[in-house]
C-alpha cells in the first residue's frame, strides 16, 4: 500500500509540455519576464475565445464579445470586479456562503460587508428566492440595496444565473460570478462567468487549467476591459513619468505563468471530457453502495423537480429569515422558476467529484475521529502553520466523514471535506447571513474525491474500493 502512488484531489497540469516549455523559453529568449508580453497576450485572446463560444462546439450561439484580462490570482478578479462595481466602505454584497473564502474577503478588503446567502439542495448553489428575501430585507434594514450579488461555482456546478439575473436585472444589481472552479461549465450552452458584469477565473495548481497561479477577469466590454487593465497595474496615468491619481494593484499576470496557460489552452477540451468522465465512473460504481450518494447536476424528474432525493430527505422545510441557528434538519424549500428543460440547462464542468455520506454509516477508525489536533497542512493546504487550539468546532462534519477521510489518506488517496459555509466561520461570525440549513447540512455529510488529469480509470476504480472496505458491516 505504502509503494503506491498518492492520488491526488485535483491536479491540472497535463498538457503539451514540450509547447509549454516553448511558450517560456521564447519569453526569456525575449527577455519578456515581466508582467506584460506576447504570451499574456496570447493567453487572453485564447481565453477570450474559449469563454464566447468562439471554439467548436455543440452549440448553436452566436459569438459573444466579453473581453479577458489576465491576473495574478481569482482573488484578484474578484476585487477588481467588486471595485469597478462600485463597492465602498459601508456598503453590502450578498455572496454565497458556501464557498471558498477567496468569494467573500475580498469584499471586507475595501470595508463593505458580505451578506452570506444560503443554497437550494440541488445545485448547492446560492438560492434565488433567499436571495431576493435577502435583498428586501436589506432595503429595509439599511434602507439602500445591496451594491453586487457573488454567486459561486461551487466545484464546477452551474448555478441558477437565469433566476439569479432576473432578480439581479429587476433590482439593479450587478452580479459578478465567481465561476473560479467553473472554466468549461455551461448553462443553457453558454459559458459561465459571461452572464454577469463580470466573471471570475482561477488558474490555481488544482483548477481545470493552471498556470501554476493565476486568474482572470471576465469584462462587458472594451471600456470595462480598460478599467480593470488599468486598476491591475498601478492605474499609472499617460505621462512620460509616474503620474497616480488612482490607487491602483499589481495584479497583472505573469508573461512566464502566461506561457504556461497557452499551453494549457490547447488541452482544456480534454481536461474537461476526462472529468466528466470520471464523474460518470463514480455514478457508476458506486450506485449500489449503500450509504454513499454521488452529487450530479440536477435533472428533470416525473415530478418536475431537481435534485438529489437521498439528500433531499435529510431536510425539513425552509425557515424564515432569522430563525436561530442550530435548528436541525433542514429541507431546502423549492427552487424557483420554470424547471422545464432543467436537464438540458445544466452542463458540470465536475471540477471535483462530490459525495454524501448517510449520517448512519459506520468507517472504520470512526471512533477515534476528531481526537488529534491537527498540526499540519490538510487536503493540500500550503501555507497551513497555525496550530488550531481544539480538535473540535461547533460545526464540523459528521465523524464517519473524518474518518473516511482519514481511512483514504492512509491508503494514499487524498479526500477532503466540502468547503465550510462562510457563515460558520467565525471571522464573520457578525456578517448577516440569510440561511436555511442547506449548506450546513451539507457540510457535515458532504466528501470530494479526486477527479483531476492524473487520475486514470483504475485510480478510480481503486478510490471506489477503498471506500467499500472502509465500511463497516
Amino acid at each position: 500500500m505504502s509503494e503506491r502512488k498518492r492520488i491526488y484531489l485535483c491536479l491540472a497540469h497535463m498538457s503539451d509540455a514540450g509547447l509549454e516549455q516553448k511558450y517560456i523559453q521564447e519569453a526569456f529568449d525575449t527577455n519578456w519576464v515581466v508582467p506584460l508580453g506576447p504570451n499574456i497576450n496570447g493567453f487572453e485572446k485564447d481565453l477570450e475565445d474559449f469563454v464566447n463560444n468562439r471554439e467548436p462546439s455543440t452549440t448553436n450561439l452566436e459569438p459573444l464579445a466579453k473581453r479577458v484580462v489576465a491576473l495574478s490570482s481569482g482573488t484578484a478578479a474578484v476585487h477588481l470586479a467588486l471595485i469597478a462595481c462600485g463597492v465602498q466602505p459601508g456598503d453590502e454584497v450578498c455572496v454565497q456562503s458556501f464557498t471558498f473564502c477567496a468569494s467573500a474577503n475580498p469584499i471586507a478588503y475595501l470595508g463593505a460587508t458580505p451578506v452570506f446567502i444560503d443554497s437550494e439542495q440541488d445545485t448547492w448553489n446560492m438560492d434565488p428566492d433567499l436571495l431576493e428575501e435577502a435583498i428586501k430585507d436589506r432595503i429595509a434594514k439599511t434602507g439602500k440595496k445591496p451594491k453586487a450579488i457573488i454567486p459561486v461555482s461551487l466545484y464546477g456546478m452551474p448555478y441558477r444565473i437565469d433566476r439569479i439575473m432576473e432578480i439581479a436585472d429587476k433590482y439593479g444589481i450587478s452580479v459578478i460570478e465567481d465561476s473560479a472552479e467553473g472554466l468549461g461549465t455551461r448553462y443553457n450552452g453558454q459559458s459561465l462567468g459571461t452572464f454577469g458584469k463580470y466573471g471570475v477565473l482561477s488558474f490555481n495548481g488544482n483548477k481545470m487549467i493552471t498556470t501554476s497561479g493565476g486568474g482572470a477577469l471576465v469584462c462587458p466590454d472594451a471600456d470595462a476591459w480598460k478599467k480593470i487593465m488599468w486598476l491591475a497595474t498601478q492605474a499609472r496615468e499617460s505621462y512620460p513619468y509616474y503620474q497616480h491619481e488612482t490607487i491602483g494593484y499589481n495584479y497583472r499576470m505573469s508573461n512566464i505563468c502566461a506561457g504556461i496557460g497557452r499551453g494549457q489552452m490547447t488541452v482544456v477540451n480534454d481536461h474537461i471530457n476526462h472529468h466528466k468522465h470520471v464523474q460518470k465512473m463514480y455514478e457508476e460504481l458506486l450506485a449500489d453502495v449503500k450509504g454513499i450518494t454521488v452529487h450530479s447536476q440536477p435533472i428533470l424528474n416525473s415530478n418536475h423537480s431537481v435534485g438529489n432525493p437521498e439528500v433531499a430527505s435529510n431536510f425539513k422545510s425552509h425557515p424564515s429569515v432569522g430563525e436561530p441557528e442550530g435548528s436541525s434538519n433542514f429541507k431546502s424549500h423549492p427552487l424557483g422558476g420554470d424547471l422545464e428543460g432543467a436537464s438540458g440547462a445544466f452542463d458540470s464542468n465536475y471540477w471535483l467529484c462530490t459525495i454524501t455520506l448517510d449520517p448512519d454509516l459506520k468507517i472504520k477508525g470512526q471512533e477515534n475521529a476528531y481526537k488529534t489536533v491537527v498540526t499540519g497542512a490538510v487536503g493540500g493546504a500550503a501555507g497551513v502553520i497555525h496550530v488550531a487550539d481544539s480538535a473540535t468546532t461547533d460545526c464540523q462534519p459528521n465523524d464517519n466523514v473524518e474518518a473516511l477521510r482519514v481511512f483514504m489518506d492512509a491508503a494514499a488517496v487524498e479526500a477532503r471535506p466540502v468547503w465550510k459555509p462562510m457563515h460558520k466561520q467565525p471571522v464573520y461570525k457578525d456578517a448577516p447571513a440569510y440561511v436555511n440549513g442547506v449548506s450546513e447540512s451539507i457540510f457535515k455529510v458532504g466528501m470530494c474525491l479526486p477527479a483531476g488529469p492524473y487520475v486514470s480509470d483504475e485510480d478510480v476504480k481503486y478510490i471506489v474500493e477503498t471506500i467499500k472496505s472502509a465500511i463497516v458491516g
